[in-house]
């Protein structure tokens, strides 16, 4: 894949107030395809009037990452071979002292009491030198429970320790 996502996800237990909040928008998400084999998978994504078919290869840090935006109709034609493999989740950007942005994620349904908060980056180097506020909870990076390809087959939370 041409494109690559440096990215590293930690749980959240509260999220401060005092955080400024520059973006909030429902998402709704659903995988047309995984395969465990090759750590890939193609999924579909609602977010505000967008739409959006993404294809993801790899675990862990770096990951290969290609997205295109389609039209409601064509979202509207694929959704139907989703059904089972649906998240929906609540996203909240916020500015980081630092100048970063963490992308929480409110999870809904069986995974409401779920809060995860991803920071993006544009080198591996730069995460690794990456100070983290102090509502990151337990990095989950390489934790693969807590990619949104695992946690559709979530049935109860308490499964995934939090």
């Amino acid at each position: 894949m041409s494109n690559q996502e440096i990215e590293r996800k930690f749980t959240v237990s509260r999220i401060p107030s005092d955080c400024q909040e520059i973006k909030r928008q429902s998402i709704d998400q659903g995988y047309l395809a995984i395969e465990s084999e090759s750590k890939k998978e193609v999924r579909l994504r609602h977010k505000g009037n967008q739409f959006y078919l993404t294809v993801k290869s790899g675990q862990g840090l770096v990951r290969g990452e290609a997205e295109t935006e389609i039209s409601q109709e064509q979202f509207e034609i694929l959704w139907p071979m989703t059904a089972g493999r649906r998240l929906e989740k609540e996203r909240r950007v916020f500015l980081l002292p630092d100048g970063h942005q963490a992308e929480v994620d409110v999870f809904a349904g069986v995974l409401s009491n779920l809060i995860l908060v991803e920071v993006e980056f544009a080198s591996e180097e730069e995460s690794n030198t990456f100070q983290l506020p102090d509502w990151f909870s337990r990095e989950v990076t390489s934790d693969s429970r807590f990619k949104n390809q695992n946690l559709i087959a979530v049935r109860d939370i308490s499964q995934l320790d939090i």
